[in-house]
């Protein structure tokens, strides 16, 4: 069924917006926020935690792989953006 929805996600795969690396996003965007939050940070910054940490880790994987793991500049680009989205949009969304 080629429904609205179903066109987005299948842009977002073929953009590289997501991959098989998402879901660990999106934990890590929830976990790091929710240990912030045990060691007494705000919920502000309990997400610009995930924010800085999540921003270290793409340089990081930047360091390691480089682009070429993409395919191209472009998809690696729309990968490290939606990485960063997911993961602080989900500590956003838990500290609500």
């Amino acid at each position: 069924m080629n429904t609205p929805f179903n066109k987005i996600v299948q842009w977002q795969l073929d953009s590289g917006q997501l991959d098989h690396w998402t879901s660990y996003h999106i934990a890590a965007g929830l976990a790091i926020a929710k240990i912030a939050q045990w060691l007494g940070s705000s919920d502000l910054w309990a997400v610009l935690w995930v924010l800085i940490i999540g921003i270290a880790w793409e340089i990081f994987e930047y360091i390691i792989e480089d682009w070429r793991v993409y395919g191209s500049k472009k998809k690696w680009a729309w990968n490290t953006a939606a990485d960063i989205i997911v993961e602080v949009g989900a500590a956003w969304w838990m500290v609500l």
